[in-house]
Protein backbone atom coordinates (compact mmCIF):
# COMPACT_ATOMS: atom_id res chain seq x y z
CA UNK A 1 0.00 0.00 0.00
CA UNK A 2 1.63 3.46 -0.75
CA UNK A 3 1.80 6.27 1.34
CA UNK A 4 -0.96 8.42 -0.01
CA UNK A 5 -3.80 5.21 -0.19
CA UNK A 6 -2.71 4.58 3.25
CA UNK A 7 -3.13 8.03 4.38
CA UNK A 8 -6.66 8.08 2.82
CA UNK A 9 -7.02 4.84 4.66
CA UNK A 10 -6.64 6.17 7.20
CA UNK A 11 -8.87 9.01 6.90
CA UNK A 12 -11.73 7.24 5.89
CA UNK A 13 -11.05 4.77 8.94
CA UNK A 14 -10.81 7.83 11.13
CA UNK A 15 -14.21 9.44 9.60
CA UNK A 16 -16.02 5.94 10.26
CA UNK A 17 -15.18 5.53 13.72
CA UNK A 18 -16.10 9.03 14.08
CA UNK A 19 -12.38 10.65 14.53
CA UNK A 20 -12.46 13.27 11.08
CA UNK A 21 -10.01 15.21 11.39
CA UNK A 22 -7.46 13.24 13.63
CA UNK A 23 -4.74 14.28 10.95
CA UNK A 24 -5.42 17.55 10.19
CA UNK A 25 -5.21 18.38 14.05
CA UNK A 26 -1.90 16.92 14.16
CA UNK A 27 -1.30 19.16 11.05
CA UNK A 28 -2.29 22.38 12.82
CA UNK A 29 -0.15 20.98 15.98
CA UNK A 30 2.80 21.28 13.70
CA UNK A 31 2.21 24.56 12.12
CA UNK A 32 1.74 25.97 15.36
CA UNK A 33 4.90 24.83 17.02
CA UNK A 34 7.00 26.82 15.03
CA UNK A 35 9.11 29.96 16.43
CA UNK A 36 7.55 31.94 13.81
CA UNK A 37 4.13 30.91 13.16
CA UNK A 38 3.36 31.35 9.22
CA UNK A 39 0.15 33.02 8.78
CA UNK A 40 -0.34 32.28 5.09
CA UNK A 41 -0.39 28.81 6.11
CA UNK A 42 -2.40 28.98 8.95
CA UNK A 43 -5.12 30.67 6.91
CA UNK A 44 -5.02 28.21 4.39
CA UNK A 45 -5.36 25.19 6.76
CA UNK A 46 -8.19 27.79 8.28
CA UNK A 47 -9.93 27.74 4.74
CA UNK A 48 -9.66 23.88 3.88
CA UNK A 49 -10.36 22.45 7.82
CA UNK A 50 -12.46 23.33 10.93
CA UNK A 51 -10.33 24.72 13.55
CA UNK A 52 -10.12 22.42 16.48
CA UNK A 53 -11.69 24.07 19.41
CA UNK A 54 -8.88 24.40 21.51
CA UNK A 55 -7.21 26.10 19.28
CA UNK A 56 -9.38 28.13 17.40
CA UNK A 57 -9.37 31.56 19.74
CA UNK A 58 -5.43 30.94 19.86
CA UNK A 59 -5.56 30.84 15.56
CA UNK A 60 -7.93 33.68 15.85
CA UNK A 61 -6.11 35.95 17.53
CA UNK A 62 -2.84 35.14 15.46
CA UNK A 63 -5.15 35.94 12.11
CA UNK A 64 -6.74 38.73 13.41
CA UNK A 65 -3.42 40.52 14.53
CA UNK A 66 -4.17 40.36 18.28
CA UNK A 67 -1.09 38.44 18.23
CA UNK A 68 2.63 38.77 16.79
CA UNK A 69 3.56 35.52 14.96
CA UNK A 70 6.45 35.32 17.30
CA UNK A 71 5.52 33.06 19.72
CA UNK A 72 8.12 34.49 22.75
CA UNK A 73 6.06 37.60 22.48
CA UNK A 74 2.73 36.42 22.54
CA UNK A 75 2.75 36.51 27.10
CA UNK A 76 3.75 40.25 26.50
CA UNK A 77 1.60 41.54 24.09
CA UNK A 78 -1.40 39.79 25.89
CA UNK A 79 -0.05 41.91 28.97
CA UNK A 80 -0.36 44.81 26.84
CA UNK A 81 -4.00 43.51 25.51
CA UNK A 82 -5.59 43.38 29.11
CA UNK A 83 -4.13 46.20 30.81
CA UNK A 84 -5.81 48.61 27.23
CA UNK A 85 -9.20 46.47 28.02
CA UNK A 86 -9.07 47.17 31.74
CA UNK A 87 -7.72 51.19 31.09
CA UNK A 88 -10.81 51.37 28.81
CA UNK A 89 -13.32 49.67 30.82
CA UNK A 90 -12.42 52.23 33.92
CA UNK A 91 -12.78 55.16 31.73
CA UNK A 92 -15.85 53.85 31.10
CA UNK A 93 -17.03 53.45 34.56
CA UNK A 94 -15.60 56.91 35.36
CA UNK A 95 -17.75 58.66 33.55
CA UNK A 96 -20.69 56.39 34.72
CA UNK A 97 -21.74 54.88 30.77
CA UNK A 98 -21.22 51.07 32.36
CA UNK A 99 -21.37 49.85 35.96
CA UNK A 100 -21.32 46.54 37.04
CA UNK A 101 -24.80 45.44 36.29
CA UNK A 102 -24.10 46.26 32.81
CA UNK A 103 -24.52 42.99 30.34
CA UNK A 104 -21.55 42.18 29.13
CA UNK A 105 -21.94 42.26 25.55
CA UNK A 106 -22.77 45.78 25.85
CA UNK A 107 -19.98 46.52 27.82
CA UNK A 108 -17.99 45.11 24.52
CA UNK A 109 -20.16 47.54 22.75
CA UNK A 110 -19.06 50.62 24.85
CA UNK A 111 -15.48 49.78 24.91
CA UNK A 112 -15.69 49.70 21.05
CA UNK A 113 -16.81 53.03 20.52
CA UNK A 114 -15.20 54.55 23.17
CA UNK A 115 -11.86 52.92 21.27
CA UNK A 116 -13.19 54.43 18.29
CA UNK A 117 -14.21 57.72 18.91
CA UNK A 118 -18.18 57.01 18.28
CA UNK A 119 -19.28 56.99 22.24
CA UNK A 120 -23.00 58.59 22.03
CA UNK A 121 -23.66 61.84 24.54
CA UNK A 122 -25.79 59.29 26.45
CA UNK A 123 -26.21 55.54 27.45
CA UNK A 124 -30.05 56.42 26.63
CA UNK A 125 -29.32 57.11 23.02
CA UNK A 126 -30.89 54.76 20.68
CA UNK A 127 -28.63 52.22 18.74
CA UNK A 128 -27.34 52.85 15.37
CA UNK A 129 -28.02 49.25 12.98
CA UNK A 130 -24.03 48.82 13.24
CA UNK A 131 -24.27 48.98 16.77
CA UNK A 132 -27.17 46.24 16.74
CA UNK A 133 -24.80 44.31 14.40
CA UNK A 134 -21.96 44.10 16.43
CA UNK A 135 -24.01 43.47 19.78
CA UNK A 136 -25.13 40.11 17.74
CA UNK A 137 -21.72 39.37 16.70
CA UNK A 138 -20.59 39.91 20.49
CA UNK A 139 -23.31 38.06 21.46
CA UNK A 140 -22.29 35.05 19.59
CA UNK A 141 -18.48 35.52 20.30
CA UNK A 142 -19.53 35.47 24.16
CA UNK A 143 -20.64 31.52 23.55
CA UNK A 144 -17.33 30.83 21.60
CA UNK A 145 -14.41 32.30 23.57
CA UNK A 146 -14.78 32.11 27.38
CA UNK A 147 -12.30 34.79 28.73
CA UNK A 148 -13.37 38.19 28.61
CA UNK A 149 -10.63 40.24 27.76
CA UNK A 150 -9.29 37.25 24.63
CA UNK A 151 -13.56 37.89 23.86
CA UNK A 152 -13.50 41.38 23.82
CA UNK A 153 -10.08 41.43 21.32
CA UNK A 154 -11.28 38.87 18.84
CA UNK A 155 -15.16 40.82 18.51
CA UNK A 156 -13.42 44.32 18.38
CA UNK A 157 -11.13 42.99 15.44
CA UNK A 158 -13.55 40.71 13.69
CA UNK A 159 -15.71 43.39 13.55
CA UNK A 160 -12.92 46.07 11.85
CA UNK A 161 -12.16 43.14 9.65
CA UNK A 162 -15.79 43.71 8.27
CA UNK A 163 -15.60 47.01 8.45
CA UNK A 164 -12.27 47.57 6.49
CA UNK A 165 -10.69 44.82 4.77
CA UNK A 166 -14.58 43.72 3.55
CA UNK A 167 -16.04 46.97 3.15
CA UNK A 168 -15.74 46.75 -0.60
CA UNK A 169 -16.93 43.42 -0.86
CA UNK A 170 -19.88 43.00 1.71
CA UNK A 171 -22.33 45.11 -0.35
CA UNK A 172 -21.71 42.66 -3.68
CA UNK A 173 -22.95 39.46 -1.90
CA UNK A 174 -26.35 39.95 -2.66
CA UNK A 175 -25.81 39.82 -6.09
CA UNK A 176 -22.92 36.89 -5.22
CA UNK A 177 -25.79 35.27 -4.02
CA UNK A 178 -28.43 35.66 -6.88
CA UNK A 179 -25.74 34.22 -9.31
CA UNK A 180 -24.80 31.21 -7.14
CA UNK A 181 -28.31 30.24 -6.19
CA UNK A 182 -28.89 30.87 -9.97
CA UNK A 183 -26.35 27.69 -10.97
CA UNK A 184 -27.65 25.32 -8.19
CA UNK A 185 -31.30 25.85 -8.69
CA UNK A 186 -32.72 28.26 -11.18
CA UNK A 187 -36.63 27.22 -10.39
CA UNK A 188 -36.00 27.84 -6.50
CA UNK A 189 -34.52 31.84 -7.59
CA UNK A 190 -37.37 32.16 -9.88
CA UNK A 191 -39.91 31.86 -7.18
CA UNK A 192 -38.19 34.50 -5.12
CA UNK A 193 -38.46 36.62 -7.84
CA UNK A 194 -42.32 36.26 -8.89
CA UNK A 195 -43.06 36.63 -4.91
CA UNK A 196 -40.67 39.44 -5.21
CA UNK A 197 -39.07 38.00 -2.11
CA UNK A 198 -35.34 38.91 -3.62
CA UNK A 199 -34.80 42.40 -2.76
CA UNK A 200 -36.00 41.70 0.93
CA UNK A 201 -34.07 38.51 1.98
CA UNK A 202 -32.17 38.87 5.67
CA UNK A 203 -29.55 40.14 4.15
CA UNK A 204 -27.95 42.05 6.70
CA UNK A 205 -28.69 39.24 8.88
CA UNK A 206 -26.42 37.39 6.45
CA UNK A 207 -23.88 39.13 5.53
CA UNK A 208 -23.56 42.07 8.10
CA UNK A 209 -24.40 39.85 11.41
CA UNK A 210 -22.52 36.65 9.51
CA UNK A 211 -25.42 34.53 10.99
CA UNK A 212 -25.04 35.65 14.50
CA UNK A 213 -28.42 35.30 15.58
CA UNK A 214 -29.43 32.98 12.58
CA UNK A 215 -27.23 29.91 13.12
CA UNK A 216 -26.03 28.35 16.69
CA UNK A 217 -22.55 29.03 17.69
CA UNK A 218 -21.37 25.31 17.20
CA UNK A 219 -22.16 25.99 13.58
CA UNK A 220 -21.47 29.64 13.20
CA UNK A 221 -17.36 29.13 14.02
CA UNK A 222 -16.91 26.76 11.25
CA UNK A 223 -18.06 29.40 8.93
CA UNK A 224 -16.21 32.30 11.25
CA UNK A 225 -13.14 30.40 11.05
CA UNK A 226 -13.55 31.35 6.89
CA UNK A 227 -13.92 35.06 7.97
CA UNK A 228 -11.56 35.21 10.17
CA UNK A 229 -8.92 33.52 7.54
CA UNK A 230 -9.79 35.95 4.49
CA UNK A 231 -13.28 34.74 2.63
CA UNK A 232 -16.41 36.60 2.88
CA UNK A 233 -17.66 34.81 0.43
CA UNK A 234 -18.29 31.48 2.38
CA UNK A 235 -21.28 33.38 3.85
CA UNK A 236 -22.69 33.37 0.27
CA UNK A 237 -22.63 29.77 0.28
CA UNK A 238 -23.98 29.39 3.72
CA UNK A 239 -27.28 31.31 2.55
CA UNK A 240 -27.38 29.43 -0.80
CA UNK A 241 -27.46 26.31 1.45
CA UNK A 242 -30.37 27.80 3.39
CA UNK A 243 -31.72 27.89 1.19
CA UNK A 244 -31.60 24.85 -0.94
CA UNK A 245 -31.87 23.03 2.55
CA UNK A 246 -35.25 24.37 3.06
CA UNK A 247 -36.65 24.78 -0.37
CA UNK A 248 -40.10 22.68 -0.01
CA UNK A 249 -40.87 25.02 2.54
CA UNK A 250 -39.80 28.45 0.79
CA UNK A 251 -41.63 27.23 -2.19
CA UNK A 252 -44.87 26.62 -0.51
CA UNK A 253 -44.73 30.32 0.52
CA UNK A 254 -46.50 32.54 -1.60
CA UNK A 255 -45.20 35.84 -0.29
CA UNK A 256 -42.23 38.28 0.30
CA UNK A 257 -43.01 38.90 4.59
CA UNK A 258 -43.53 34.98 4.84
CA UNK A 259 -40.36 33.76 2.94
CA UNK A 260 -38.01 36.42 5.09
CA UNK A 261 -39.64 35.77 8.37
CA UNK A 262 -38.85 31.88 7.62
CA UNK A 263 -35.40 32.62 6.93
CA UNK A 264 -35.12 35.13 10.19
CA UNK A 265 -35.59 32.25 12.48
CA UNK A 266 -34.57 29.16 10.43
CA UNK A 267 -34.95 25.54 12.57
CA UNK A 268 -31.56 24.72 14.39
CA UNK A 269 -31.47 21.06 13.89
CA UNK A 270 -29.87 20.88 10.64
CA UNK A 271 -27.53 24.19 11.11
CA UNK A 272 -24.54 21.52 11.16
CA UNK A 273 -25.33 19.67 8.09
CA UNK A 274 -25.76 23.60 6.54
CA UNK A 275 -22.53 24.62 6.85
CA UNK A 276 -20.90 20.96 5.64
CA UNK A 277 -22.62 21.53 2.70
CA UNK A 278 -22.19 25.06 2.48
CA UNK A 279 -18.20 25.46 2.90
CA UNK A 280 -18.49 22.36 0.33
CA UNK A 281 -20.55 24.46 -2.40
CA UNK A 282 -17.98 27.21 -1.66
CA UNK A 283 -15.12 25.10 -2.40
CA UNK A 284 -17.14 23.83 -5.75
CA UNK A 285 -17.34 26.87 -6.64
CA UNK A 286 -14.11 28.84 -5.54
CA UNK A 287 -11.58 25.76 -5.23
CA UNK A 288 -10.45 24.25 -2.26
CA UNK A 289 -6.79 26.47 -0.77
CA UNK A 290 -3.39 24.54 -1.16
CA UNK A 291 -0.48 25.23 0.63
CA UNK A 292 2.09 27.68 -0.59
CA UNK A 293 5.64 25.65 -0.29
Amino acid sequence: MTEDSQRNFRSVYYEKVGFRGVEEKKSLEILLKDDRLDIEKLCTFSQRFPLPSMYRALVWKVLLGILPPHHESHAKVMTYRKEQYSDVLHALKVIRFVSDTTPQVEVYLRMYQLESGKLPRSSSFPLEPEDEAFLAIAKAMEEMVEDSVDCYWIIRCFVNQLNTKYRDSLPQLPKAFEQYLNLEDSRLLTHLKMCSAVSKLPYDLWFKRCFAGCLPESSLQRVWDKVVSGSCKTLVFVAVEILLTFKIKVMALNSAEKITKFLENIPQDSSDAIVSKAIDLWHKHCGTPVHSS
